[in-house]
């Protein structure tokens, strides 16, 4: 009950607020974009870099984190791709259903790991966020590059997926994070206020945006997708996760960590990346607006199946 009162239910109401208003008062898209772009590239990544840097690591182990998410999201993956045919998927619907079994919304994760460990919480969903996020990535991108209608020649290739990951700024701030507090050297003084004040907004600006992007298209045609890939992303994939990093001992933060960043809803930018290199984007947009509102009830179910307190 308490993680409902900490962690759902602002959730939900910074996300319906988002989406009051996008809808009735603040209706410029380049309002939205702007807001996205500063959480995106600013706040969320100080974020990480203040955490990472100034909280203790020896106690979470890289190796058994690293195979605890991508055993699970890579064997999703291939799985979803060898069962296009018994499905009739075409090459765009494929992409989406990709994207909506592994993609992550990250301000949302922050949200819960917050609140379940605070500042060490943040930390250790930011090392999870550092594997996750280009795993998820190169996935999403590589199976739109093979299977999507390309928009434009080399747009999946392999020089764009490095691209994307170098400049990828919550990559940029984990490893910043992870430099300084490897390095011995932490978080010095002379930023530590900066980078503290400019992670404040994180949480809230991007729970808003992500509430302002949802959107809400389901079709009769759509809804054997939204239900498969909500049970893999929301259901199966955490579950997945948890019983490979409790097998190699994983407990406390570090569990509640992979689990949750396994839990999360698909992140509104896969509309956008759908929407870019050619996959099924209405399919993509429903399915992420009805896996946020599931979210609610699983997220805390999943958590209280994996034992994460």
């Amino acid at each position: 009950m308490q993680l409902v009162t900490t962690a759902i239910i602002p959730i939900v109401l910074i996300l319906a607020l988002g989406a009051v208003l996008k809808r009735r008062f603040v209706t410029d898209d380049r309002f939205w974009r702007g807001t996205e772009w500063m959480s995106y590239h600013v706040f969320t990544p100080a974020l990480f870099v203040e955490s990472i840097a100034q909280t203790p690591l020896t106690e979470i182990s890289l190796v058994p984190m690293v195979v605890s998410l991508a055993v699970p999201v890579l064997t999703f993956a291939v799985l979803l791709v060898a069962l296009r045919r018994p499905m009739r998927a075409d090459g765009p619907q494929l992409t989406s259903l990709v994207q909506g079994s592994v993609r992550i919304n990250t301000y949302i994760g922050l949200v819960f790991a917050s609140a379940l460990h605070g500042a060490n919480g943040i930390a250790a969903f930011a090392l999870a966020a550092a594997i996750m996020v280009p795993l998820v990535n190169i996935v999403s991108v590589t199976t739109l590059s093979i299977y999507g209608q390309a928009l434009g020649e080399g747009a999946g290739g392999p020089r764009a997926i490095v691209r994307q990951l170098v400049t990828n700024p919550l990559i940029q701030g984990c490893v910043a994070g992870l430099a300084l507090n490897l390095g011995g050297i932490g978080l010095p003084a002379v930023v530590a206020a900066p980078i503290e004040m400019l992670a404040q907004p994180a949480l809230v600006t991007g729970t808003l945006v992500a509430g302002a992007a949802i959107t809400v298209r389901i079709g009769l045609r759509d809804s054997i997708d939204i239900v498969l890939t909500a049970a893999l992303k929301l259901v199966a994939l955490p579950l997945a996760g948890a019983a490979i990093a409790s097998a190699f001992g994983v407990t406390a933060t570090a569990l509640a960590a992979i689990v949750i960043i396994c839990a999360v809803p698909t992140a509104p930018s896969a509309y956008i990346l759908a929407r870019r290199m050619g996959g099924d984007a209405r399919l993509m947009a429903s399915i992420t607006g009805a896996q946020t509102v599931l979210s609610v009830a699983t997220l805390p179910l999943v958590l209280h199946l994996t034992a994460v307190s």
